[in-house]
Parts: structure tokens; C-alpha cells; sequence
């Protein structure tokens, strides 16, 4: 799929582009800030930073979930702005395969375990696709765009995507304390299915409830 103009706020064109490895500075921050409660959950095992520096390593490598070639970037003035992720069930061993690598070959056998396991409690809360579902994952806008139709514009694009993929069911996840996020995905056609409530915590970081949100394309 080639480069696709979105129509953000008058006068604002943001130019939807699939990710590069060279996009990591601007894309990566992102992704950590669509979801920093659960990444460090996850992935901080070393302290300050550890979860930005594993999706580092993830992003760069290209493979799997984190990888940059999972992701859609959306440029203004040559400038990366947006950052977000759409797959279907059809990844789910591919990505497994990539994540037991990439956190075995970051973190060690002995703290890649916890590691693996902590991820395994967090897609209880946050499932991943089944069935016909396309997903999407990891939306993110720079902070002095959003509210300028940037977020919009680059669902609108994923839902696109999903759409010449023949699927016919897009769903996303929400922290339920984010509701900035959830107020955007409303407007954009999606609708509360379920809600999850969450138990995961540890010393440094509680993980929100989160609802389960899905549009049907025409």
C-alpha cells in the first residue's frame, strides 16, 4: 500500500507511511505512551527506562508485535507525529515466537521468564485478536498535535487498512482512565463490548481496567 493522504484539522495534512527502522527516535516513545501502566508492568525489570529500551530493541529488530513492521507512522513536514499498529488473529504465533526471542535474547533466561510471565497475566486483561478480528494497538499522537484531528485521521487509516484486508470487525482496547482516548474512538464509530477489570500491580505500577471497544465496517 502506498502513501496515503488523512485530513486532519484546516490546513493540517498528515501523510500515512508504513514505519522504518530509522522512524525509532519519534515512534517508540509513542507506542511506550499508548499503554506506559502495562509496558512497564511487563518490562520494566531494570528500573527507569527498561521498558522504552526493550521496545527499542523490539522496533529496531522488526519482527513481532513491536516491530516496525507492524506499525503505520503518520509525517507531518517530513516530521513522524503519529504512530499506530493493526493485525489480525493470524499473528498470533508469529508474534509469540518474536517475543520469546526478543525478551529471552534482552533480558536472559532467568529474568526473561518473569518477563514472559507478566506478559501472559497482561493479555489476560488485554486479549489478543481472535477469530475475524483486525486489532488495533498502539495509538499514539505527539502531545502538541492532539485534539487536532491527527488521532482521527490516523484510525480512519488503520480502518482502512483493515478494510482492503477483508475484515469486517475492527477492535481496540481502552484504559478505562483514559477517557480522552475512549471520547476519540466513540466518535470514530466504536462502541463499549466488555470491560475488564484489572488485579495486576507491583510495587511501582498498577495496570487500569480496561474496556474492549469494536466497530463493524460498512
Amino acid at each position: 500500500m502506498g502513501h496515503i493522504l488523512g485530513t486532519a484539522r484546516p490546513g493540517l495534512r498528515v501523510q500515512f507511511r508504513p514505519a522504518r527502522p530509522d522512524d525509532a527516535a519519534v515512534a517508540v516513545p509513542l507506542i511506550y505512551s499508548s499503554g506506559p501502566a502495562a509496558f512497564d508492568y511487563v518490562f520494566a525489570a531494570d528500573g527507569d527506562g527498561a521498558a522504552e529500551s526493550f521496545l527499542q530493541r523490539c522496533f529496531v529488530d522488526g519482527a513481532g508485535e513491536f516491530g516496525w513492521r507492524n506499525h503505520w507512522v503518520g509525517v507531518v513536514h517530513d516530521r513522524v507525529v503519529a504512530v499506530g499498529a493493526g493485525y489480525g488473529a493470524n499473528t498470533k504465533w508469529p508474534f509469540t515466537l518474536a517475543a520469546a526471542r526478543q525478551i529471552l535474547s534482552h533480558y536472559g533466561m532467568r529474568h526473561g521468564a518473569a518477563v514472559i510471565a507478566r506478559g501472559l497475566r497482561v493479555e489476560s486483561l488485554i486479549r489478543p485478536p481472535e477469530g475475524d478480528m483486525h486489532y488495533l494497538a498502539h495509538l499514539a499522537v505527539v502531545p502538541e498535535l492532539r485534539g487536532h484531528g491527527v488521532g482521527r485521521a490516523l484510525i480512519d487509516q488503520l480502518v482502512g487498512a483493515a478494510r482492503e484486508a477483508g475484515r469486517r470487525r475492527v477492535v481496540l482496547d481502552v484504559a478505562a482512565s483514559n477517557p480522552r482516548a475512549e471520547a476519540l474512538y466513540r466518535r470514530a464509530g466504536f462502541k463499549v463490548v466488555s470491560e475488564r477489570r484489572s488485579r495486576l500491580a507491583n510495587a511501582q505500577v498498577r495496570v487500569p481496567d480496561h474496556r474492549r471497544m469494536e466497530r463493524v465496517i460498512d
